[in-house]
């Protein structure tokens, strides 16, 4: 029995050393590394509907002495185009990966989650309703789409029987666009309305074209900020046949259709907790070798014109404008 102690003592004594180097190596990686660079990979980068989600990456980096790069890419990205961009920052020397996820890119994000963490913005990449496999920080996309549809409920008296409603979204495939539009859809016709017609894809070029086409309805409701954007535009110069806009937005230019009355109700997911916490929880995962990212949620603000400028939503206004 005492030599039994004797080695259990012994083996204990060994594991506590190797938990002890591990620890110093860790700690001297890091310090040899100087700070963690995190990239950011999200489409249409330059757009202003990132403008606070961009702020609060870069106020979390510098809270948290992170070095920050978010990649430049256009309008849209394919699977393929997204999986170079990741391959190429890891290769030169990101720890960590904020990626808004194209459809069916699931299987390749985790994929590159076995190399360096990996955080999801926006959208969970498997589809709606299914359970995410990697940690994503977003709103809840379900109960954006039902805010949009209680926009409407406010302006008809809480019933919308009769009443057409024509749907756009920027895309299909993702969970977010079919998260919002289940929500929405739901709610709409719990009311009693019609939806004419979903449409999808980009309306901010030659896409714009088709809204004038599109059959006559009472309501047109973006589920996005482009397709918020472009319904604004099409409504202040009166081209959507008498239709009220109502849309899920985050940039100063659905603000000010929003000012203008193009827009009738605003639904802003706040962008700058999403930055934020993405980079705050990453950071996590790169201090504690064994800490595992968690999803996260973040808040959304329903606004009109009348509530547009009120002291207590001057932070959104702020923030969408960096």
């Amino acid at each position: 029995m005492r030599d039994n102690k004797k080695v259990f003592i012994l083996i204990e004594s060994i594991l506590a050393m190797m938990l002890a180097l591990l620890v110093v190596r860790m700690f001297w990686e890091k310090n040899g590394e100087g700070r963690y660079r995190v990239s950011v990979v999200v489409q249409d980068s330059d757009s202003s509907q990132w403008s606070a989600f961009q702020y609060g990456l870069r106020m979390a980096a510098e809270d948290l002495d992170i070095e920050l790069t978010i990649v430049s890419t256009g309008v849209t990205l394919t699977q393929e185009e997204e999986k170079e961009l990741i391959e190429a920052e890891i290769d030169n020397g990101a720890k960590a990966i904020i990626v808004q996820p194209v459809p069916g890119a699931e299987e390749m994000l985790k994929k590159m989650e076995k190399k360096v963490p990996v955080m999801l913005a926006e959208s969970a990449a498997s589809q709606e309703g299914g359970a995410s496999s990697l940690p994503v920080t977003r709103p809840d996309n379900y109960k954006l789409g039902a805010a949009l549809a209680e926009g409407l409920l406010e302006d008809f008296g809480g019933n919308l029987e009769g009443k057409v409603v024509g749907v756009l979204s920027g895309d299909t495939g993702s969970e977010a666009s079919a998260s919002r539009s289940r929500g929405l859809r739901e709610a709409l016709e719990r009311a009693g309305a019609k939806i004419r017609w979903p449409v999808f894809g980009s309306f901010t070029e030659n896409g714009e074209n088709s809204l004038r086409a599109l059959d006559g309805v009472d309501v047109v409701a973006a589920l996005d900020n482009g397709s918020l954007v472009a319904a604004g535009k099409y409504s202040a110069a009166n081209d959507l046949h008498g239709a009220l806009v109502y849309g899920i937005g985050n940039s100063t230019e659905a603000a000010y259709y929003l000012d203008t009355d193009a827009i009738r109700c605003l639904v802003v997911p706040d962008g700058f907790q999403m930055g934020y916490q993405s980079l705050t929880e990453l950071a996590k995962s790169l201090d504690g070798y064994f800490y595992q990212a968690k999803s996260q949620v973040v808040p959304f603000t329903s606004l009109r014109r009348e509530t547009l400028f009120l002291k207590e939503n001057q932070d959104i206004l702020f923030t969408m404008s960096q």
